[in-house]
Parts: structure tokens; sequence; C-alpha cells
């Protein structure tokens, strides 16, 4: 749902994203990624209703990306919003070009990998 969201144009409400949720479920969907927690208010208040669906066939994902370069995973309040949704999955998207690395990010390899490595040893070791 997060990647359809992101089309020119398209503005979910927070009771659109709960009905496609549904229907996605009905559907048979088997993952649901919902957006990102920490974005805005309403899709931390997506995630809260999403505590209180019943759904049948599909489990449920957050979407994120790797701690910053400055802070521990457990000081990092994206990666917290993270495990506070309570999905069934998380998603994180790291930077796997050197390009991004050192541009975007502004850190060698090493530290990247060690940044991917770090968020995805906290995320696990986190979750409920």
């Amino acid at each position: 749902m997060r990647d359809g969201a992101q089309t020119e144009g398209v503005s979910f409400s927070l009771e659109d994203k709960i009905r496609i949720t549904e229907r996605l479920d009905e559907f048979g969907v088997h993952f649901i990624e919902g957006g990102f927690p920490k974005s805005n208010r309403k899709d931390k208040e997506y995630f809260e209703r999403l505590r209180g669906l019943k759904l049948k066939n599909s489990k449920t994902a957050a979407f994120g990306s790797t701690r910053r370069k400055d802070k521990t995973c457990a000081r990092d309040e994206m990666l917290q919003s993270l495990l506070s949704a309570e999905t069934d999955a998380i998603t994180i998207v790291g930077k796997s070009w050197d390009l991004h690395a050192d541009r975007v990010l502004k850190v060698s390899l090493k530290e990247n990998l060690k940044i991917i490595a770090d968020t995805i040893r906290y995320l696990k070791n986190n979750a409920a």
C-alpha cells in the first residue's frame, strides 16, 4: 500500500487505508506494507488502528530505513517507531550503492555496512 500511496495525486485518508487493508486481506495478499509510522500523524494512527483489525490472510509490515549514522539503534526514533507499530514484519531500506553511502549518508562503505548490520540485528532482537 505504501508504494501506491506515492503516486502523484494520491492521498489516502486514514479510513481509506483501513478499508484498503481490509480488502487486501480479503483478496489474500500475504503482506501489507502500511507505511512509515514516523512519517506523519495519519500513519501513526493507522498503525494504532491496525492492531485492532482481525485480519484473516495478511500479515502487516511497517516501513523504515536503517539507523542514522550519528545514533545508536536504541536511540534512533525512527527505529523505535517501527518497533512500536507492533506489526508482523518490518521492512527496511539500506543504501546499497556506494554513491549513496558516500554522498547521501556521508559514510564510508564499511560504516554503511555496519549501520545495516546493526539495524537488522537490533530489529531482530527487539521485535515482538
